[in-house]
């Protein structure tokens, strides 16, 4: 989790043009080296974009690049794509969305068996080609090259054809009062149809979600059952989740055994 003063930075970039490691270190009174510290951990978090003696902030209506944010992260994502694939078992079937937490749900899932998986991710199905007992269905439509998603009217209309067991989506932020936001209209709109389109919606996080701004509204969480993220999430995301009957499941340590999931919100 952000420290407070690492949040106090977030909102001085949000509020200006750009924020200057020596004016930081003043204010704070702390070393530049502190500052810079804190700096690169907001820019490699995906929060903040380093410039000349300093950072500034994302711009709020744009997403960083999907390599990026496949890089960022990656172990934390190794983990709830785990998570989040116990969750799911075999014999069942499951719409997997866009995203880089999302493809490590489908790297998790590669030896169950008798899955059918439908998916607008032509990464998923690149993960998933040839591993075991699987049914593999892609959505038509326009494919976004920057990261192999497949959005559109087609791609919507596609995704209400099905009644999934489960889907799996992300979502590139959470507010604290538990609406899910992304940055692309369309790719929302393919969302919007999967979650419709499932019997049980997984939603999964990492810990930055709680910390980015986006535009789109995907949905609020009571039409989520479960959330998988890294770390407990902030207290008031947590009590709208027990309000909708939403299960939070947290995977803090690699998966050498269940013992290491925690489930916050057991209400089933």
């Amino acid at each position: 989790m952000l420290t407070e003063r690492q949040k106090d930075i977030l909102r001085r970039a949000a509020n200006s043009e750009r924020v200057e490691v020596e004016e930081l270190s003043v204010a704070y009174e702390v070393s530049p080296q502190t500052i810079r510290k804190d700096i690169n951990d907001l820019c490699d978090r995906g929060l903040l974009t380093r410039v000349h003696g300093g950072a500034k902030a994302l711009n709020s209506v744009s997403n960083t690049t999907y390599q990026h944010r496949r890089e960022t992260f990656s172990d934390e994502k190794s983990r709830i794509g785990q998570a989040a694939a116990a969750c799911i078992p075999s014999s069942s079937s499951v719409i997997i969305n866009i995203g880089t937490t999302t493809e490590m749900v489908a790297r998790a899932l590669y030896d169950h068996t008798d899955l059918v998986v439908i998916t607008n991710n032509i990464n998923v199905v690149t993960i998933l080609n040839g591993s075991p007992s699987k049914e593999l269905i892609l959505a038509g439509g326009v494919v976004r090259q920057s990261d192999g998603g497949i959005v559109g009217d087609a791609a919507t209309d596609f995704m209400r054809q099905f009644r999934a067991d489960f889907a799996v989506i992300g979502a590139s932020a959470v507010d604290e009062n538990g609406i899910v936001l992304d940055f692309d209209m369309r790719e929302v709109a393919v969302a919007r149809a999967i979650i419709d389109s499932a019997r049980k919606v997984v939603l999964v996080i990492d810990r930055t979600k709680f910390d980015r701004r986006a535009t789109v509204r995907i949905c609020d969480v009571s039409a989520i059952d479960f959330v998988v993220c890294d770390s407990p999430p902030p207290e008031q995301f947590c009590q709208v989740c027990f309000e909708n009957n939403c299960e939070i499941i947290v995977a803090e340590m690699p998966l050498a055994s269940a013992d290491n999931v925690e489930s916050l919100s057991r209400v089933r």
